[in-house]
């Protein structure tokens, strides 16, 4: 898990309060951070470098989904000052879980420009967007040539999290579906593929 937030000394409180609210660190801004843990993580000798799936709760897929998009033509681009030399060779996958695609994500509609496999969960009592938004918008994504499976979770925002706090609901057999549904992902587009004996 890649911590966006105790690196530049923030609580959780200061993430709820200003981050969650989308006054910092929006997602094009996050971009550059989800870009920088793919280069490090790409580079830890227990990773299979060839084999990466990005994975991300709300910002953080909203983060992702701003990486995807990005031209990352022009130095200090997604805050970084190499981003044009990023290489996604090995990015297998994005399993993205109720991201956030409200009106601040500025490239919510836009094409793609890297199009990995993925698989986004949409919850259907989401109070930051409407239903009806998120499905136009994984329209658009699929209409630049990423191949999408979208799932439908009957739950609230943050479903997956085992606490209440309204209006988030904690909902567990809907965390359990998409546990296995992002287990079979992993399954399909990262596992090793078993090697034939001659």
């Amino acid at each position: 898990m890649v911590d966006s937030y105790a690196a530049r000394g923030w609580s959780q409180a200061f993430r709820i309060a200003f981050v969650c609210s989308g006054s910092m660190l929006r997602g094009d801004e996050r971009a550059g951070d989800v870009l920088a843990a793919l280069w490090g993580v790409s580079r830890r000798p227990d990773v299979d470098a060839a084999s990466i799936v990005l994975a991300g709760w709300s910002h953080g897929g909203w983060g992702i989904m701003e990486l995807m998009a990005a031209p990352l033509e022009a130095a200090g681009e997604i805050g970084l000052a190499d981003a044009a030399r990023a290489d996604f060779s090995g990015l297998k996958g994005v399993f993205l879980a109720y991201p956030f695609v409200g009106v601040l994500a500025v490239r919510r509609f836009a094409p793609w420009r890297r199009r990995p496999p993925t698989l986004a969960v949409l919850a259907r009592h989401d109070y930051l967007t409407t239903l009806r938004n998120a499905e136009r918008v994984w329209e658009a994504v699929r209409g630049s040539g990423v191949e999408v499976e979208t799932w439908i979770a009957d739950a609230a925002h943050s479903f997956d999290e085992p606490f209440d706090l309204p209006p988030m609901r904690h909902h567990p057999a809907m965390a359990r579906e998409a546990i296995r549904r992002f287990s079979r992902f992993l399954e399909a587009t990262a596992a090793p593929q078993a090697v034939e004996r001659a």
